[in-house]
This record gives C-alpha cells, sequence and structure tokens, in this order.
C-alpha cells in the first residue's frame, strides 16, 4: 500500500519509529514531515496529507501529533476524509472495518513506540467491512454534501 505519514515536532520521534515499521512491513511511505528541528503548526502538515489522500496519492496515511486530537479534527476539515484518533488495537481496527477510515492519528505523548506499532498493524491489516457500517458512511458523506439522498 501507499502511506503517507506526517507529524508536528511533539511526534518526531515516533513518526521516524512508525516509518520504519511501515516501510519494513513492504509498503510504500512519503514523508511530509516534520523533521527533526522543525517547527510546524499541525493543521498545515494535517490537511496537506488528507488533500493528499482525498487525491488519490496515498492509500492510507497515519498522522501524529502530542496528542492525536489536534492532527484529526484538522484532516476531518477536508470533506471526505475520515480520521480517527486511535490509540489502542480495537480503535485502529475499526476505524478502518467500521468506519473506512482513510487516516488514523496517534497521540506521540499518550502511547508508546511499541503499542504505536501495533495499532499501525491493526489499521492496515484491516478492510472495510461494509454492511451494516455502509450506510452510515455513506450518511456521513451524505452530510458532508457529498452524496445526495
Amino acid at each position: 500500500m501507499r502511506i503517507a505519514i506526517g507529524c508536528d515536532e511533539a511526534a518526531t520521534d515516533l513518526k521516524n519509529i512508525i516509518k520504519k515499521f511501515v516501510e519494513e512491513a513492504g509498503h510504500n511511505v512519503t514523508d511530509y514531515g516534520t523533521h527533526e528541528g522543525q517547527t510546524v503548526l499541525y493543521p498545515d502538515i494535517a490537511v496537506t496529507v488528507a488533500k493528499a489522500v482525498k487525491a488519490g496519492e496515498h492509500d492510507r496515511a497515519v498522522l501524529l501529533c502530542g496528542t492525536g486530537i489536534g492532527v484529526a479534527v484538522s484532516a476531518n476539515k477536508v470533506p471526505g476524509i475520515r480520521a480517527a484518533q486511535t490509540h489502542d488495537t480495537y480503535s485502529a481496527e475499526r476505524a478502518m472495518k467500521s468506519n473506512n477510515a482513510q487516516i488514523i492519528t496517534i497521540g506521540a505523548r499518550v502511547v508508546g513506540p511499541e503499542l504505536a506499532k501495533m495499532i499501525v498493524q491493526a489499521y492496515l491489516s484491516s478492510d472495510f467491512s461494509g454492511g451494516p457500517s455502509a450506510e452510515k458512511v455513506e450518511r456521513i458523506q451524505y452530510y458532508e454534501g457529498l452524496v445526495s439522498d
């Protein structure tokens, strides 16, 4: 899969660990930064990644900041994007299986590297199950104005 990854300065170390983990799993990773020593506004990174995912440049993405909240809120401002904050493997799995989330977010000050790897693995190994969830995802798109009722 083509995976985008991005973070603010609070999550640079974890981003680098996750990037290596995802690459070693055989995925193609594009790093949107930030990089060591650079300060950024996390909405800029999150929206840039979300737009690239929406444009089809990546299959999925992982965004990181101190809590995972700010990048989730920011990425969700891009119509058609569903970014889910995840801090455990169950929420990561459900983000994809139930919500068809193209992006997960993780808080570098909330989880450690080993749990973050497990979260990313759970997300990347899950597929959207459709079924009863399909109608719910369509309703989200309806409220975004992307589909008509």
